[in-house]
């Protein structure tokens, strides 16, 4: 990090500043909320969590390195440096807006309902096969976690590629006033936190709030194939590019061959150009996601062969539907979220394995009033994708169960009220060689049944 002086961090985020007053004009290294690692002239932030009190590990901070400390306690020893702020979490986003304004580096902020994650490593992909990039590191997309990418950002950084996840109005907001992106990328508008927003105007409404602070005259990139973005109009400043399957997209995908678990084969049709290109891992969704990735990058001056390298090196991130061969079954780890678009959508992979075909589902979180019938509209699309086994978990998830047996179809449909039970039978249920899909909002904590089923 460069130019962040104790002096400027005090000021920016309406500090008090206790120790010697020489370090002041000290530069920090490196920010940090997390005691285990602070190195030397970094800057602890002693975030007082629900579970952890950050100020227990004052001393140690400063024993391991750390320059300076910001608390919202006064300290006992005022002689080394040391700031004390109302709230430390608006002082990360304080810090991160100064800091970001130090930093002349192209940012792409990514959010949507479905594969904001995917789309933010599609894109990573496909631009470091140009340019040096900085990510967002796994799910840091939130008001703590997009100060901290911020922070990560060096000199030898070209590209920034920052995911800004929400779940009320007015986050989205806050988040880009701190990252100030030079183009965005929305991916759909789904059916997410309707806790808040109430309904897909509302998560449209709120997710477009990505414009406030971009720059006046970037770039905005749309899923044409969605029946909300496409009411997006541009400022007549900023460029919006619509990207999807539909003929009105300046960048579509047509001859779109599926290959099962191996991906997709598609021509990218621009009104410049058409290459092939073969996206890695299965899925509909996954060929939306792709485009995005080609727009910015062919606005960006790459290559076509750059490009179509950097889709093929593309790995999905573990529980966002990554696919892995254990020693007795295929697993189709997308367990990291879910709502009812991605809930299908990975229903819809399943149906493209061979042989047996076994879904274990459950809860999907945040829905609303609604939260009961949306769980069994997915069971009601479920029924015609021929899958073998179902296995639903949890008191939504039983929503699922019983549009799947009103069907009366030939598929096997297991409930199990808690994980814990249906982790008990599942050795009974699952063969050898069964392609298994693992689906359930993050709190369903289903990554320990992937845990399991890697074992057995």
């Amino acid at each position: 990090m460069q130019k962040m002086t104790l002096e400027k961090i005090a000021k920016v985020c309406h500090g008090r500043y206790f120790g010697n007053e020489s370090a002041k004009s000290e530069e920090i290294s490196m920010v940090t909320i997390d005691s285990r690692t602070v190195e030397r002239n970094s800057l602890f932030v002693a975030i007082k969590g629900e579970r952890v009190d950050g100020n227990t590990f004052v001393d140690g901070a400063y024993a391991d390195g750390a320059l300076c400390c910001m608390s919202e306690e006064e300290p006992e020893d005022k002689t080394r440096p040391y700031i004390v702020v109302d709230s430390c979490y608006q002082a990360l986003k304080d810090m991160a807006e100064l800091y970001r304004t130090l930093c002349p580096v192209k940012v792409v902020g990514i959010t949507g309902s479905v594969g904001k994650t995917t789309t933010k490593e599609m894109i990573a992909s496909v631009l470091s096969q140009h340019f040096h990039v900085l990510k967002t590191k796994g799910n840091f997309n939130n008001e703590v976690g997009v100060p901290l990418t911020l922070f990560r950002l060096r000199k030898e950084h070209e590209i920034a590629i920052v995911e800004m996840g929400i779940s009320d109005f007015g986050e989205m907001t806050r988040l880009t006033k701190m990252v100030q992106p030079d183009s965005c990328v929305i991916t759909n508008i789904g059916q997410c936190h309707l806790e808040n927003l109430h309904d897909r105007d509302g998560v449209l409404k709120a997710k477009t709030e990505i414009f406030t602070h971009m720059n006046p005259n970037g770039h905005i990139y749309l899923n044409g194939d969605d029946d909300k973005l496409i009411t997006v109009q541009s400022d007549g400043k900023r460029q919006i590019t619509f990207f999807g399957n539909g003929k009105d997209n300046c960048v579509r995908a047509e001859k779109v061959e599926n290959l099962g678990l191996k991906g997709t084969k598609m021509m990218v049709v621009t009104p410049d150009e058409q290459f092939e290109v073969t996206v890695p891992v299965p899925g509909k969704h996954m060929v939306l996601n792709a485009l995005a990735a080609i727009a910015i990058g062919l606005d960006m001056g790459m290559t076509t062969e750059e490009i179509a390298k950097g889709i093929r090196a593309f790995r999905p991130v573990g529980g966002h539907s990554s696919i892995e061969e254990t020693a007795h079954f295929t697993l189709i780890d997308d367990c990291y979220n879910a709502n009812p678009v991605s809930m299908k959508a990975g229903i819809d992979v399943l149906s493209d394995a061979s042989g047996r075909k076994v879904a274990i589902l459950g809860d999907m979180f945040e829905l609303g009033t609604k939260e009961r019938k949306m769980h069994y509209e997915v069971g009601e699309y479920a029924v015609q994708k021929g899958i073998d086994l179902f296995i639903c978990v949890g008191s939504l998830a039983k929503e699922i169960a019983n549009a799947l047996e009103k069907a009366g179809k030939e598929t096997s449909v297991f409930y199990f009220a808690q994980k814990e039970e249906a982790m008990e039978m599942l050795p009974s249920l699952v063969k050898e060689g069964d392609t298994i899909l693992v689906k359930a909002s993050h709190g369903m904590h289903f990554e320990k049944i992937v845990a399991m089923l890697k074992e057995m």
